[in-house]
């Protein structure tokens, strides 16, 4: 994988959350820029994943994609516009 376009995934704004997918078929969602590194010399990327915030270091070469989720939709009444009446 291209280092720029995971360099570009990690710094855009608004930040989106993506996945990284690795060539054993794993994903790796980063959840937010503070949850992902790229070494200086662009040979390591250490990255803090979910459930339990686990560091992880990656080889680049072994990424094959970035994904970008869809956005989660809305829970019912979160916009004001749910709930009980009466």
């Amino acid at each position: 994988m291209d280092i720029g376009g995971i360099r570009e995934a990690m710094h855009q704004q608004p930040f989106r959350p993506f996945e990284l997918r690795l060539a054993d078929g794993r994903a790796i969602l980063i959840r937010h820029p503070d949850f992902i590194m790229v070494a200086g010399n662009n040979r390591r990327i250490a990255v803090f994943a979910p459930p339990d915030d686990a560091m992880m270091i990656i080889e680049p070469l072994l990424i094959v994609s970035i994904d970008f989720p869809p956005p989660a939709p809305a829970a019912p009444g979160s916009n004001g516009t749910g709930g009980a009446s009466g």
